[in-house]
C-alpha cells in the first residue's frame, strides 16, 4: 500500500508565484550588487581627475581708512642666551595684557651658532653652500647660506673674505640701534607716508643681521614689527598696505611679504609661534599669484588686465615669491607666476643685458634688478644676465654725494656679490667703502645725492644702506 501526495491547483498556483517572485528579487538583488561594485571601481578609477582646486585669490581693494589696525602692547621677557650654545633654555614673549597674538617660544635648546670653517667661496670668488658637516650643526630649516649671519665669527670672517671690514658689523649695529629709535609705538616706521613698505624694509634689515623675537637687543623691536604687519594684513583682507586705495600700493605689498616670509622661515627655525604668521604669509603670497597680470608682470593697484606694468614694480613681486618658496610653505602655482615674470622681465631685457622699464632702452637704472631676479630664478649664467653684470661694472658711477642712486644699488651690491670674482672686488671697491664712509655719527644714513625712486626719508635711505652693508654676509633666501 503506497500514499501519494498531489497539490491542489490552487497550492500549486501559489508556489508558482512564489518562485516567480524569488527569482525576480535575486536578479535584481545581482543587479544592485552589480551596480554598486561598478560604481566604486568607477569612484576609484576617476578620484586622481577630481582633486579639489584651489581658487586663485583676487583683491577687491577696500575704501581708504586712516584707523590704524589694533595692536596690543607687548613686553619682551627674552632672556640673554647663556654662554653655552646648548644650553637649555625657556623663553616666553607675552603680552602685558591677555591676547590672541601672544608669541610663545616652545622650550628648546638654543641651536648652535658657529658654524665651522668650511669655505662658502670658490676658486672664482662665487657663493657656494655650507651643508652644515664641516664644524658643527647649521640652524633647522634655515637655508645654509643664510644661516651665516646668524654667528658674529661667520659674520666677520665673510667680511674679510670678500674685501670688507670687521667694522663694517659695527656700522650695522649702530644703524639697527638707530631704527630701534625710531620706531613707532604700533610696531611701524611711519616714513614716506608708507609705514607698512618702511616697515618691511626695517625688519628685513634686522632679519638681515638674524635679529629675531629671541633676539636679548633688538628682540621686541622685530616682535612688534612682525604684530603691526601681520595686523596691517588683517584689517586689508590679506592686502599689506598703507591705503588699498593708494595704486601705488603694489610696491608696498610684495616688500611686506618679502619681511613676513623670511620672518617665518627664521622664526621656524628658533621654534618661535607667532599667531598669525603663517596664515598672513600664504595670503600675502597667493594674493601676489593670484592677481599677475596678463602680460606676465604686475601692475599698479595689481590689475590684471591693462594697467600700468613696469620692470620696477616686478622685480618686488618676484623677490617676495622667492621668499615665499623658501618657506616651504603651499602656495598655489608659485613656480609658474615666478616663471611668467622672469618672461616679462625679458620682454624689458635689450640685447646689450640693460634693463629698462617698461621695454629694452630708456632708462637702464633696473639693469641691477632685473640681474639679480635673472640669478635668483635660476638665469644667473646666461647670456644676457652677464651682458647686464658686465654693463653695470662698466657703468658704476656711485658716489653717495653725487651719484647715490640706493635704490639701484640696492640690487646691484647682490647682484655683484653673487657674480664674485673681479667683478665683485671692482664693485665693492668703488661702492661699499664709500658706503660706509657716509654713515652719520647716529647710524643712520643721509639722503642721498640722486637718491633715486621717491626718496624722501632718512629712514629710507638707511634702511636700502643697511641691507647692502649686510649683502657681505647677508646671502638672503631669495638668493639662494
Amino acid at each position: 500500500m503506497s500514499l501519494h501526495a498531489t497539490t491542489t491547483p490552487e497550492t500549486q498556483a501559489k508556489l508558482d508565484t512564489q518562485r516567480r517572485n524569488a527569482s525576480i528579487s535575486s536578479f535584481i538583488i545581482a543587479v544592485l550588487i552589480c551596480s554598486l561594485i561598478v560604481s566604486i571601481l568607477f569612484y576609484i578609477a576617476l578620484t586622481p581627475y577630481f582633486k579639489k582646486q584651489e581658487p586663485m585669490v583676487t583683491f577687491t581693494p577696500i575704501s581708504e581708512t586712516t584707523e590704524k589696525p589694533p595692536r596690543p602692547e607687548f613686553k619682551n621677557d627674552v632672556q640673554k642666551r647663556p654662554p653655552s650654545a646648548t644650553a637649555n633654555a625657556s623663553n616666553v614673549i607675552s603680552p602685558n595684557i591677555p591676547s590672541a597674538v601672544a608669541i610663545t617660544v616652545t622650550e628648546m635648546s638654543i641651536p648652535a651658532l658657529d658654524f665651522g670653517g668650511s669655505s662658502d667661496f670658490g676658486a672664482s670668488g662665487g657663493i657656494g653652500y655650507n651643508d652644515g658637516v664641516n664644524g658643527g650643526p647649521r640652524i633647522s630649516f634655515i637655508p645654509p647660506k643664510s644661516s651665516k649671519r646668524c654667528s658674529k665669527k661667520d659674520r666677520l670672517d665673510r667680511l674679510n673674505n670678500v674685501g670688507g671690514k670687521e667694522a663694517y658689523d659695527d656700522q650695522v649695529i649702530s644703524a639697527l640701534r638707530w631704527l630701534q629709535k625710531t620706531q613707532q609705538d604700533d610696531g611701524s616706521w611711519n616714513a614716506q607716508g608708507k609705514p607698512v613698505a618702511m616697515t618691511g624694509l626695517a625688519l628685513l634689515a634686522y632679519l638681515g643681521h638674524c635679529e629675531t623675537p629671541l633676539s636679548p637687543e633688538f628682540g621686541e623691536t622685530v616682535q612688534n614689527a612682525i604684530v603691526y604687519l601681520i595686523a596691517n594684513g588683517k584689517k586689508n583682507g590679506g592686502g599689506l598696505a598703507t591705503s588699498t586705495a593708494d595704486r601705488q600700493w603694489c610696491y608696498e605689498h610684495p616688500i611686506a611679504t618679502y619681511a613676513l616670509a623670511e620672518a617665518y622661515t627664521f622664526c621656524e627655525a628658533f621654534k618661535i609661534s607667532i599667531p598669525g604668521l603663517k596664515d598672513t604669509v600664504i595670503a600675502a603670497g597667493n594674493l601676489i599669484i593670484g592677481n599677475q597680470n596678463i602680460n606676465g608682470g604686475w601692475a599698479y593697484a595689481y590689475q590684471t588686465s591693462g594697467g600700468h606694468t613696469d620692470s620696477s614694480v616686478v622685480c618686488w613681486q618676484l623677490q617676495a615669491l622667492k621668499a615665499c618658496k623658501t618657506t616651504k610653505l603651499e602656495f598655489n602655482g608659485l613656480e609658474k607666476s615666478a616663471k611668467r615674470g622672469i618672461e616679462y622681465l625679458e620682454t624689458c631685457t635689450a640685447e646689450n643685458g640693460t634693463v629698462g622699464y617698461s621695454g629694452p632702452g630708456g632708462r637702464t637704472t633696473m639693469t641691477p634688478g632685473g640681474s639679480l631676479c635673472y640669478q635668483q630664478w635660476g638665469k644667473g649664467k646666461r647670456s644676457l644676465t652677464l651682458k647686464g653684470i658686465k654693463w653695470m661694472t662698466e657703468n658704476n658711477d656711485f658716489d653717495y654725494k653725487v651719484h647715490g642712486n640706493l635704490y639701484m644699488h640696492y640690487y646691484a651690491s647682490q647682484a655683484m656679490i653673487n657674480e664674485g670674482g673681479s667683478t665683485w672686488s671692482k664693485y665693492n671697491k668703488k661702492t661699499m667703502v664709500n658706503l660706509a664712509e657716509n654713515q652719520l655719527d647716529d647710524g643712520s644714513w643721509p639722503k642721498p645725492g640722486k637718491a633715486g625712486h621717491g626718496m624722501s626719508s632718512t629712514h629710507y635711505a638707511t634702511c636700502l644702506a643697511t641691507l647692502m652693508m649686510e649683502t657681505y654676509y647677508r646671502f638672503l633666501p631669495s638668493s639662494e
